[in-house]
This record gives structure tokens, C-alpha cells and sequence, in this order.
């Protein structure tokens, strides 16, 4: 077999199949630790460095597998990877590809899934594997609302097109530090209209429409409803959506095995007793709503179909140590005792994100890279040690 492409879609799928194949990373060891191909089910790896198999050649082919194992390797933008290809077919390797496009083409993956496959329209997880992060479509009668879209504004437009919809709105949840968002871009190529909450986008550069705590943001009477719900605490204009009643749609505030983080905006007093009154509101929800969080963690969180939702009642059974908690103070102590220090590219990212600085296409690529660091939880602040 000739050596070949493979995109980051044929990854993803390769490894939700289980298919056996050996992922050779060709970064350097710093690149690799810092961010990784991963997925629903273990991923045999090794990370052998492209500058070693320039130098030390048949060293780094003895440590490979069979040559007639799958291979596929992955490095920072395509060249390396196609290089390390040519040299194991020389060495006889008769099965080895290379990731079109380099890390990157793995780090802006969207994978569509459908949640709503009974209901009267089509409420979509567009879940990111290289970033624990999900974005939402909402579909009815033609028309498609998205919330908390990505960079990767050409997925969007395919998939509209692909369901002959218009994109009528694009929502963000909360001003985004982990992520550099969408929505500014798809509402430059589309016309759809951009809503945010004012407490976070106040000064942006953006023509916005300011969202308003419990009215409707939605389609016409006949369609699902869309109720707005302010849940400061993450951010001052962290803001939750609730759909049809059957789901919440609940930004970087309700996490499966965690909540959202109040440090971000270095106010964490401030923002953590604002954390705990929003808690309190989240207990006073039906419990068998749907959350469809903004990040997981791990793919442990995933349900039986690959998604990322579970009901509140479940959500809130996970979390017990951080909803059992009724004093604002031991609150507010439990927050301090389980932060870990934000990538400093989050202060850009915020800036972009409201169109304060503007960057170019490489330096959007590697901010946007890496996995979030959004939860407040002992177990998120247990992986940093």
C-alpha cells in the first residue's frame, strides 16, 4: 500500500471503529505533552521525534512495531509526518499515512451529533475532540441557531448548506477565554445576527445584540422555545439556554463531573459568591432536563452514544461534594482550594474574541490549540499535579 492522506474525520472514526493501528506522533516531547490526539477509546501511541529520525534514523525504526502494522502519524502541520512516512516505506512499512493538515486539522474537528432524533426539530452536539469543548446547532423550519461556534466558520456553513438551512443567529454563551469563537466571522459571511450577553461584551467591537434574562431567543410560535437564562459566575454574563424544556444548554457553568471556574476574570471572591447563588438557581431546576455542557474533561463523561449530555438529577449525583455545599464561605474556600493557574494565552484569547486585538491565521492556530481549562472541581485541579 502506497504511503497516504488520512483527514482528522477518517482519525476520529478510525478510533470510535477500534480499528488496530499504531498513532506515531513525530513532535517534540514538549508539543506532544502539551496537547495530544485523543478519543473515546485508548489510542495506541508513540512519540518519536522527526529531528531523531533525521539523526538517529535506525534507532527510531527499532523502536516501531511489525512493519506490518497500520501506522499513522501525526505532526505539527503535515511536511514532518509525510517525511517520517517516506523513510518507514523505505524500511519496508507497507501500511502508513500521514494527518492532512498536521495537528491543527485535529485540533478544529467538529463532529456532528444529532440529540433530538424524536422531536419536531433538530437540536445538533458539534463536539470538538482536540479542544473537550461543544458547540450546538438548533434546527426548525429551515433556519439554524447556533451557540458557542467555533473558528472552524467553514464546518458551519457546509452543514447548514448540507440542511438546506439559513444561519439565523449565532449565540455565545459567555465571552470565551479558551477558544477563539466563530461568531463574528459566520456573521460576516451569512448576515446572521449576534447575541451575547452585555455584562461580558460591554466595549467590544462587535455589532451585538444584547440578550435580556428570561425572554425567548428563538423561531416563531411554532417552533421549540429558546428561554434565556442568566447564570453569572464563570463570567459576569455567563448565560444558560434552555430548549423545549428538555434541555439546557449551559455554557461553561454546569459541567458534567464539575462547574465553571470564577477565576478567570482575577476577581475570585467576587465571582465565586456570585458562582454560589447561580448554584442555588441550577438546584431549583427540573432534574430531568438535559445539560449539554460547553467542555468535558474527559471521555469518560461521554454517554453510551458518544455524547456529552446528562440529566441534571445525575449531573448534580457526580458533583455531590460541590452541590452538597451550603454556605457561601466554605464555597468560596472549596473555589480557592481547587484552582489551577490559566494559560496565559486566555487574556488574548478574551481580547480576539471581542475584537479588541485582531491576530493573524498562524497566531489564531496555536492560541486556540490545547485542551480548556475552564472547570472548578478537585478532580480538574488533581490533573494538574
Amino acid at each position: 500500500m502506497a504511503i497516504f492522506p488520512y483527514s482528522a474525520g477518517e482519525l476520529y472514526q478510525w478510533i470510535v471503529n477500534k480499528d488496530k493501528f499504531v498513532l506515531l506522533d513525530v513532535r517534540n516531547k514538549k508539543d506532544f505533552g502539551r496537547f495530544k490526539v485523543e478519543g473515546p477509546y485508548p489510542i495506541e501511541m508513540l512519540n518519536v521525534s522527526y529531528f531523531d529520525f533525521m539523526e538517529i534514523e535506525d534507532e527510531c525504526i527499532e523502536q516501531m512495531p511489525e512493519k506490518t502494522t497500520s501506522i499513522r502519524i501525526v505532526c505539527a502541520k503535515e511536511g514532518s509526518a509525510k517525511f517520517v512516512a517516506e523513510i518507514l516505506e523505505k524500511h519496508g512499512f507497507t501500511d502508513v499515512g500521514y494527518l492532512s493538515g498536521g495537528i491543527k486539522s485535529w485540533g478544529n474537528l467538529l463532529v456532528p451529533k444529532l440529540l433530538s432524533p424524536a422531536a419536531g426539530y433538530e437540536l445538533y452536539q458539534f463536539i470538538r475532540p482536540g479542544k473537550g469543548s461543544c458547540s450546538y446547532g438548533l434546527i426548525y423550519n429551515k433556519e439554524i441557531i447556533l451557540f458557542d461556534a467555533t473558528r472552524n466558520i467553514d464546518f458551519y456553513l457546509d452543514f447548514a448548506a448540507q440542511k438546506g438551512c439559513t444561519i439565523s443567529k449565532t449565540v455565545e454563551t459567555h465571552l470565551q477565554a479558551d477558544y477563539i469563537a466563530g461568531s463574528r466571522q459566520i456573521s460576516e459571511k451569512t448576515g446572521a445576527s449576534i447575541y451575547a450577553n452585555g455584562e461580558d461584551f460591554n466595549g467590544a467591537k462587535l455589532d451585538y445584540v444584547k440578550l435580556k434574562d428570561g425572554d425567548q431567543l428563538g423561531f416563531s410560535p411554532e417552533g421549540p422555545s429558546v428561554q434565556i437564562l442568566f447564570s453569572p459566575g464563570h463570567t459576569p454574563g455567563s448565560t444558560m439556554f434552555v430548549i423545549d424544556r428538555r434541555y439546557v444548554i449551559s455554557g461553561d457553568i454546569i459541567f458534567i463531573k464539575s462547574i465553571g471556574r470564577p477565576d478567570l476574570g482575577g476577581k475570585i471572591d467576587e465571582w465565586s459568591r456570585v458562582l454560589f447563588k447561580t448554584i442555588g438557581n441550577i438546584k431549583s431546576l427540573d432534574e430531568a432536563i438535559t445539560v449539554l455542557p460547553g467542555h468535558y474533561i474527559n471521555w469518560d463523561e461521554a454517554n453510551s452514544e458518544l455524547n456529552f449530555a446528562r440529566p441534571l438529577k445525575e449531573i448534580k449525583k457526580i458533583n455531590e461534594s460541590i452541590y452538597s455545599i451550603d454556605q457561601e464561605e466554605n464555597f468560596v474556600e472549596f473555589i480557592k482550594s481547587n484552582m489551577r493557574d490559566q494559560p496565559p494565552e486566555y487574556a488574548t484569547i478574551r481580547l480576539v474574541n471581542a475584537n479588541l486585538e485582531v491576530v493573524d491565521d498562524e497566531t489564531a492556530e496555536v492560541l486556540d490549540l490545547g485542551k480548556n481549562e475552564c472547570a472548578a472541581s478537585a478532580y480538574a485541579a488533581a490533573q494538574a499535579q
